[in-house]
């Protein structure tokens, strides 16, 4: 009901909504995985999640909200690293040369805000 052209003038669902909200409550240079937040949220899973972001996603830091194996967004990997590399988001080199985030620097648990932007930072 919601992925149709006519819905964009609806009310998104209340789980959107809480998503939505998740990923712009992500601190700069920091990141969640799918699963993380729904894990925050207590509700839904990282399907859920990443459709809430794939349908309504554009208007929030999307770039923050990411798979668990540090890849950018397939098919907005070079809009993603813009943005990581403008935040100083914690970045790898793969073996290859591809660039990923660094998920154990860059990963944000949800708490604190104000100190989380230095903890993801040495």
């Amino acid at each position: 009901m919601y992925g149709t052209m006519g819905a964009m003038s609806e009310e998104l669902p209340a789980y959107a909504e809480r998503v939505l909200d998740a990923a712009e409550r992500i601190p700069p240079g920091r990141v969640m995985t799918y699963g993380d937040v729904a894990e925050w949220l207590g509700e839904g899973g990282p399907r859920q999640v990443g459709r809430v972001m794939a349908l309504y996603g554009g208007a929030v830091p999307w770039w923050r909200v990411v798979r668990a194996d540090g890849r950018p967004l397939p098919g907005s990997e070079h809009r993603a690293l813009e943005h990581y590399r403008a935040e100083a988001t914690p970045l790898r080199l793969t073996a290859d040369g591809e660039a990923r985030l660094n998920m154990p620097r860059a990963r944000w648990d949800g708490r604190d805000e104000h100190a989380a932007r230095d903890e993801g930072h040495i």
